[in-house]
């Protein structure tokens, strides 16, 4: 099969884009009880933001978790589509994951990492993709191939499409500005374990 993702951007050419508007139009998308797990802070508060489905999985208290956990669901459930959207930052913290995806190539699961080169929800200090650190490049290096950054909203949908009917995993890296979310996610980690866990009996 093909894998032409074109047109392939380096970070530095990336449109930086916005992480509410990205997240709505992947939300938008979603039609077959897909699962989302969101990261802690502001990538959980956008989807939060975006519509507050059962199927999403607000992560709370931990860096860099969103990737494992939408891990274990795609290999729980091969039959649902997950995503995981993740922080620059966060997922640095976790970058293992990125090749414990690689070795076990769930083909339903997608990996969205927003870029804003910053731990924007503890001050704004800078990460390291801000500097030295290529979050498609370490993924590639990983084993991850289907990861490209997104050059801008028409071709991350194009990559969301592509990632709802295709095998993966996939990577979409996006770069963001620094709007602040809309909404906070509800912070009850026993209901939000609750819903989700239900909303996971249900078949697809």
């Amino acid at each position: 099969m093909a894998d032409n993702l074109d047109p392939t951007v380096d970070r530095a050419g990336a449109k930086v884009m916005s992480r509410a508007d990205l997240t709505r139009r992947l939300v938008s998308r979603l039609d077959k009880r897909e699962a989302v797990i969101g990261g802690i802070g502001y990538a959980n508060f956008g989807l939060f933001g975006a519509g507050d489905r059962h199927e999403n999985f607000y992560m709370l208290g931990s860096m860099g978790l969103a990737v494992p956990i939408a891990l274990g669901v795609a290999l729980a459930q091969p039959r649902r589509r997950v995503f995981a959207l993740e922080g620059d930052g966060s997922i640095m913290m976790y970058l293992g994951a990125l090749a414990t995806v690689a070795d076990r190539r769930p083909p339903n699961l997608a990996i969205v990492i927003f870029d804003n080169g910053a731990y924007q929800i503890t001050g704004g200090q800078p990460a390291l993709t801000a500097t030295v650190a290529d979050v498609v490049s370490i993924a590639k290096g990983c084993g991850l191939s289907r990861s490209r950054w997104a050059a801008d909203e028409a071709h991350f949908d194009y990559m969301v499409e592509r990632a709802l009917a295709e095998p993966g995993p996939w990577l979409i890296a996006v770069r963001i500005d620094g709007a602040k979310p809309e909404a906070v996610s509800d912070r009850d980690p026993p209901r939000i374990r609750r819903t989700f866990s239900r909303a996971m009996q249900n078949p697809v």
